[in-house]
């Protein structure tokens, strides 16, 4: 079977680099499967669980936005954070949640940022999933 490189990069490291049979991350226009000798794409990401099949394996990567590209059987995101299913805290994820919702709760009392704290919660609700806690 034909495969295809997949990096996911952050400014801060090379999350995973390896030949994968196909890559379904959330674009800015809806999910994008990904198969080896795809057409040339680009697209902003969103935060989700980009999901990484590699033969027999099925994974998920927790992304917090970024850039796909497509290009020549290559894959490329680039995260602004990205994490693997083991390297995730699932506590404090939970803890990250519970302070985004309780942010979310007070916001008439508070002066706080909506959107940011919608964000901090997408992405500590994605961690936990990822992290294998899926609550």
């Amino acid at each position: 079977m034909a495969t295809m490189q997949l990096d996911i990069v952050t400014p801060e490291r090379k999350v995973y680099s390896e030949q994968v049979d196909m890559v379904i991350a959330r674009a800015a226009e809806g999910d994008i499967g990904i198969l080896p000798h795809h057409t040339p794409f680009i697209s902003p990401l969103k935060i989700s669980a980009v999901k990484v099949k590699k033969g027999e394996e099925e994974f998920h990567v927790a992304v917090s936005g970024g850039f796909l590209e497509v290009h020549d059987n290559q894959v490329t995101l680039l995260a602004e954070t990205a994490e693997m299913p083991g390297e995730i805290d699932v506590n404090r994820a939970k803890e990250a949640k519970k302070r985004a919702e309780q942010r979310l709760q007070n916001q008439k009392q508070e002066d706080i940022d909506f959107k940011r704290a919608q964000l901090s919660l997408q992405r500590a609700m994605i961690r936990i999933r990822v992290g294998g806690d899926g609550e």
